[in-house]
């Protein structure tokens, strides 16, 4: 397993993992792939390999307030490997003064992983 920072020349494997997921991840591969290719590139962003990229985590340091996570994806096919903790643990590691906040809809993934909830996200519209 190697988890490293992402870049642009993981740019096609790392949409292709996130096409494989669906019409849940669809505006991130299809109606607003620039946008998402925008965010990557101003994103804090670890890709995992094993032997292919089968999983990433993107997300933002706010100023040393903490680091957010947005995204986190492992293929099916990887899945109950422990690469979505092997990739918070990377993050832990390499900001480790940092509280760590994940903005989720798939609580009980991070309940399993022992994080506690704190607060809730809402859609502000107008």
């Amino acid at each position: 397993m190697i988890i490293k920072k992402y870049t642009q020349a993981d740019e096609k494997a790392l949409f292709a993992l996130i096409e494989q997921e669906g019409v849940e991840w669809a505006e991130y591969y299809d109606t607003k792939k620039e946008q998402y290719q925008k965010a990557l590139a101003h994103s804090i962003t670890y890709v995992l390999y094993e032997e292919e990229l089968c999983a990433y985590c993107r997300c933002r340091n706010d100023d040393g307030f903490g680091i957010y996570i947005y995204d986190l994806l492992v293929d099916k096919n990887y899945r109950g490997k422990s690469y979505g903790r092997a990739l918070m643990q990377q993050i832990k590691r390499d900001y480790p003064q940092m509280a760590v906040y994940v903005m989720s809809d798939v609580n009980s993934y991070y309940e399993k992983l022992g994080y506690a909830e704190v607060g809730t996200i809402f859609a502000v519209e107008l």
